[in-house]
C-alpha cells in the first residue's frame, strides 16, 4: 500500500547532515518527497511510497545520523497523493 507521512523532527537537526542522510536513505528506498531546513531550527519533511520504506525512514528520523540529537518528532499520516517523481532536498 501506497502511504504519505509528514514529520517535523526537533532537535540538533541542523549542520548533521540530517537532510542528505533522509535523501540517501529515500533513494535507496524508492521513497519519494522533500526535506527542509526550517528557520526554528528544526527540520521537515514528506515522503511517500511503500508503507514498508517510508515507515523505515520515519523511524530513522526518530534517531538522525551521528551527530544528531532528536529532541521530539512530529508524524502525522496523511493519504497517498503520488505528486513526486524523486526525492529532494528544498533550500
Amino acid at each position: 500500500m501506497q502511504v504519505r507521512a509528514h514529520v517535523l523532527i526537533k532537535g540538533r537537526v541542523q549542520g548533521v547532515f540530517f537532510r542528505s542522510e533522509i535523501k540517501r536513505r529515500a533513494e535507496d528506498l524508492d521513497t519519494k518527497g522533500w526535506a527542509r531546513n526550517l528557520q526554528d531550527g528544526s527540520v521537515e519533511a514528506i515522503f511517500e511510497g511503500q508503507e514498508s520504506s517510508v515507515r523505515k525512514i520515519v523511524e530513522f528520523c526518530k534517531k538522525g545520523p551521528s551527530g544528531a540529537r532528536v529532541a521530539d518528532l512530529t508524524l502525522e499520516w496523511k493519504n497517498y497523493i503520488g505528486e513526486f517523481k524523486d526525492f529532494r532536498i528544498v533550500y
